[in-house]
């Protein structure tokens, strides 16, 4: 009788733990409103005018919301400078996509945000300061309507597909064309990063680029480089432009890390013409500066750049930075 009533007490807590087990894994819905903003300070000398100015380059507002496990969903809108009209600031959808996740498969639709650089941008770090090669030149758009297919065949294989409008998050559909791509990241060894992304856009002239990467990550290390070369820039036939990215970053501490970087943007003659299309635009970048972070959720970066002119007789331009980013 002794051990049935022990058997039935012991079996009776097995229940209690695992039915306590069950609701602590329960999964309850959660969201969250996201803020993220950029701001800096700066001062530029052509020819020996220095011209001082003060920017808020960006500020991204959304929420996001995990429905299940599986099923999330994100919006966030852009406030920054349009480049266009006379408007200071204006604010675009930035974001506005729905996500499913199940085992090794991921897929977005919606205003997504898009695939060609994301590893380079991730591994660079310093959005907030200053964009990665394709997003700067603007080779590619960081968001655009879509739908986005990633797979992680193994721990260091991946693969990614995606068919996007091909105008960018600032534009609605304006033409017939959508933009497919297809990219896999390679992780053949610790530490070590390959991408490789191409995409291709129009009919009778394509547009069409191709973007490689090659990375060393550690806790305190990066180098990396990357080579893009876009063909018939905009479906424009010859309008070709290419070229390298090389950074890196050191980590001294958790608050402070140091970082440099060179960009070269070149562009081929369109037939007939004497300069290259772009030339106007074409020349390298050095920059350098530290970035100190005094809290959790604020960089502060001094940083200096200097902008040599691909342009024949083109004066050099040296910029001095302050960039600031918070995020809440």
């Amino acid at each position: 009788m002794k051990k049935a009533v022990l058997l039935l007490m012991l079996f009776s807590g097995m229940i209690t733990i695992t039915s306590s087990q069950d609701k602590k894994e329960e999964f309850k819905p959660n969201g969250k409103p996201l803020a993220l903003i950029f701001t800096n300070f700066h001062t530029s000398t052509t020819g020996g005018e220095t011209t001082p100015e003060f920017e808020n380059t960006r500020a991204y507002l959304g929420y996001e919301y995990n429905f299940s496990k599986q099923w999330y969903a994100k919006v966030i809108f852009d406030v920054g400078n349009p480049g266009a009209g006379n408007h200071e600031l204006a604010a675009f959808l930035k974001n506005a996509y729905f996500q499913y996740t199940s085992g090794k498969f991921t897929t977005y639709f919606g205003m997504i945000s898009t695939t060609q650089f994301k590893v380079s941008e991730k591994i660079w770090g310093n959005r907030y300061m200053m964009k990665s090669y394709q997003d700067e030149y603007k080779f590619n758009s960081s968001a655009d309507l879509g739908v986005n297919i990633d797979f992680d065949i193994s721990d260091f294989l991946s693969i990614d597909f995606s068919v996007i409008n091909g105008e960018g998050y600032k534009q609605i559909q304006g033409d017939e064309f959508l933009r497919p791509g297809f990219g896999f990241t390679i992780i053949p060894v610790k530490n070590i990063t390959a991408r490789v992304f191409v995409d291709k856009m129009g009919k009778d002239i394509q547009q069409q680029s191709l973007a490689a990467f090659l990375a060393y990550t550690n806790d305190k290390l990066v180098l990396a480089g990357e080579y893009n070369y876009q063909k018939n820039a905009n479906m424009v036939n010859g309008a070709d432009w290419f070229g390298p990215s090389i950074y890196t970053t050191f980590q001294t501490s958790d608050k402070v890390k140091f970082f440099a970087r060179y960009d070269g943007l070149n562009s081929k003659e369109l037939a007939g013409k004497s300069e290259a299309w772009n030339i106007a635009k074409d020349g390298s970048l050095l920059l350098g500066g530290v970035e100190y972070s005094p809290v959790k959720g604020v960089k502060l970066t001094p940083n200096i750049r200097y902008w040599n002119p691909g342009k024949e007789g083109a004066k050099n331009t040296t910029f001095l930075y302050f960039n600031c980013e918070l995020k809440f």
